[in-house]
């Protein structure tokens, strides 16, 4: 097992861990939950072995083998099923031995190595390695791939399946999920809940994390506590001990100043003086329960749009890709200035060089895009997701067909990469001035500064360069360039890859109450069942409808791997046999309840609920700025009076304007409340109906 005995762990002048005890037994599957910063990689790197604690000892099975993803890909021409096969320690090692043992000519050391190479399972290794591989999403044409052929996204996944391959004891796994679809995402959760071993995962993925563990690790102000239970049950279970720890504060809080008022009411009575020292001495005895504090949630709201057409857009027999340089005359190496895919950026004329070819993706598509929707989009990495978003986000020219947009489209573009809209050398106050200049709405330097706060860019932080951010801070930047924007179309393509779960929880709860329309691709189950109403695939170069849910989609998803197994095998495909006919490539047998019908009435539901509301949420954000003008009032009023500036005639008309923001104060809070149960019970009756 493994055992942290109050441990203290700091890195520079930071403490991570503050004199942390806990037990993990073998076989346990642990997340460690925190914040971004609160130090879930430094423990980790103590662990692995890469920092050593300052106080305390932390104890690991010294025999354990240990399995971690690196974070860096080395730039190698070894084919990815053999860099994958060096994963594996315990055969690397056998290999060597009979290496060794042959180099020597030792009969007994060969018959040894080979005993030990069975042990490893070398007679199957090259087989399990690219059942890795391909499970992970890569195909049959890319297993002896070299390495340094693949984009940074898929070198991830070569490192993940290479840890994989580690026979480990202990495995370690640092956001698995990142860089992988819904697809591979569903294959990594089935292995891993068969894995053996004892897993230990960062991971801002709730229901990944529901599914896989049986512990959770909350990391939280240098304190680290164990919970029994998925991601879930902590949730509820920290809750419940945050309200209980609320409570005993509480009655402390009535206890001492009960205490207080004894004290200071007989400490000068020469016949309660006694009394009241031994009370001062019960109250100095007293261990002090700190106050409840927790981090203050983040949350945010996209604003409301000038306009909303409808339709969105329309696209008729739309032809989504990219231009690629023609093999014959210039190879495989893209032209000066494309990107990774081959295709340049916007207005670099690409489109009409003539070393240039156009690879189609997707072909035929014919969607109308309305106000109020919300469409996930489904579909395997490769299968042109993206190509699809940044056509429609203008990002890249469609090579066939019309989309005709409506008038007023404003678009919100979140690129799967950030750095796409972001300047390595901007800060977050240059980025967004720029953004007020060209693109709109303007706004002043300190409305920008005002702006940027309430996405946690405070103080210094809105002068530091951009590539100096970590990943969240990069994925906040770009919400609030999108918010600022004030788009009516929404176009997120995986925005999640670097939030953390209250990060990921605003956006949802962003989503929802946003009036225009979202398209969203996301390997967030929960982000697409919270926000998405229905869901659009692509697959086998088509776009489609599909008509079922994301537990639909994994059962489909299911059959087409065995359907693909079958074919792979050279056996005929089969209909399954309770089935009158096979169903359609791009959807699954439609469920007894036409739920694509159900989620359009929900979402016209919650469109017309907003419209209801809007009023009342108005009202409320101007009770909410009247009472923050009044409390600055009350603040002054009150310094003014402590610090003495404050004195004489205007000491009692000091007094009566307090009074007066008192009472106003009161009736503010008082419709407030008022407005608050009406939206509350609007939204009930319309739950319910």
């Amino acid at each position: 097992m493994i055992t942290l005995r109050n441990l203290t762990l700091r890195r520079g002048v930071k403490v991570v861990l503050d004199s942390a005890t806990v037990t993990l037994n073998p076989g346990e599957k642990i997340g460690l939950v925190g914040r971004n910063g609160a130090g879930k990689s430094s423990l980790f790197a103590l662990l692995a072995g890469r920092l050593h604690a300052d106080a305390g000892d932390a104890e690991i099975p010294p025999k354990w083998r240990m399995g971690e993803v690196a974070q860096h890909m080395p730039e190698v021409d070894t084919p990815a099923t053999e860099f994958v096969l060096q994963g594996d320690t315990r055969l690397m090692e056998a290999q060597a031995e009979l290496e060794a043992a042959e180099a020597a000519d030792d009969g007994e050391a060969m018959a040894h190595a080979h005993v030990s190479l069975e042990e490893a399972g070398a007679f199957d290794a090259r087989a399990r390695a690219q059942a890795l591989l391909l499970g992970l999403g890569f195909t049959s044409e890319q297993l002896d791939a070299p390495v340094n052929s693949f984009s940074g996204g898929w070198r991830m996944r070569l490192q993940l399946a290479r840890c994989l391959m580690c026979p480990a004891d202990l495995m370690l796994l640092d956001e698995p999920t990142n860089h992988l679809d819904l697809d591979a995402l569903v294959w990594l959760e089935a292995w891993l809940k068969r894995y053996p071993g004892t897993l230990l995962v960062i991971s801002h993925d709730r229901e990944f994390l529901d599914a896989i563990t049986t512990v959770t690790l909350h990391l939280e102000d240098a304190k680290l506590l164990r919970y029994g239970g998925n991601y879930t049950t902590f949730e509820e279970m920290r809750a419940e001990r945050l309200e209980q720890q609320a409570a005993a504060f509480a009655k402390q809080q009535d206890r001492i100043a009960h205490l207080q008022k004894f004290i200071d009411r007989f400490k000068a009575k020469a016949t309660k003086a006694k009394q009241a020292q031994s009370r001062v001495k019960a109250l100095a005895r007293m261990e002090k329960l700190a106050p409840v504090l927790t981090a203050s949630d983040f949350n945010f709201e996209f604003r409301e749009p000038p306009s909303l057409p409808n339709p969105m857009l329309a696209m008729r027999d739309v032809v989504c890709g990219y231009m690629v340089p023609r093999a014959a005359e210039y190879g495989d190496a893209p032209p000066k200035g494309a990107g990774e895919s081959g295709l340049g950026r916007p207005g670099a004329g690409f489109a009409d060089d003539v070393r240039l070819q156009p690879k189609p993706i997707v072909h035929g598509i014919d969607r109308t895009v309305l106000a109020g929707q919300r469409i996930g989009i489904l579909g395997a990495n490769g299968q042109g997701k993206s190509t699809v978003v940044k056509t429609i986000a203008r990002a890249q020219p469609a090579l066939g067909g019309t989309v005709t947009e409506g008038k007023g489209l404003a678009i919100g573009y979140f690129a799967q990469q950030e750095m796409d809209l972001l300047h390595a050398d901007d800060t977050p106050l240059q980025h967004m001035v720029r953004l007020a200049r060209t693109t709109g709405p303007s706004g002043t330097e300190q409305e920008l500064r005002n702006f940027l706060g309430q996405f946690r860019f405070l103080d210094a932080m809105v002068h530091q360069s951009v590539g100096t951010l970590s990943g969240g801070e990069k994925a906040r930047l770009v919400l609030a360039s999108l918010v600022w924007q004030k788009p009516n179309l929404l176009l997120l393509d995986e925005p999640t890859n670097h939030l953390d779960l209250t990060t990921r929880e605003a956006l949802s709860m962003a989503l929802n109450e946003f009036e225009g329309t979202v398209m969203l691709v996301s390997h967030d189950r929960a982000l697409l069942r919270e926000t998405c109403d229905e869901f659009w695939l692509v697959a086998d170069g088509a776009l489609k409808s599909f008509d079922g849910d994301l537990d639909d989609y994994q059962r489909w998803l299911v059959e087409r791997s065995r359907e693909a197994a079958r074919i792979a095998a050279g056996k005929p495909a089969q209909p399954e046999p309770k089935k009158a006919a096979a169903a359609p490539v791009a959807a699954p047998p439609p469920p007894p309840i036409n739920q694509r019908e159900d989620r359009k009435a929900a979402a016209a539901a919650r469109q017309a609920l907003a419209g209801k509301t809007r009023p009342l949420r108005n009202e409320l954000a101007q009770i909410d700025a009247k009472m923050e003008k009044l409390a600055a009032e009350r603040a002054k009023l009150e310094a003014g009076i402590v610090d003495g500036s404050i004195s004489g005639p205007e000491l009692a008309e000091a007094g009566r304007q307090l009074n007066h923001v008192a009472a106003e104060v009161a009736m503010l809070e008082e419709r407030w409340l008022e407005l608050s149960e009406q939206i509350e019970a609007m939204s009930a009756e319309a739950g319910g109906g």
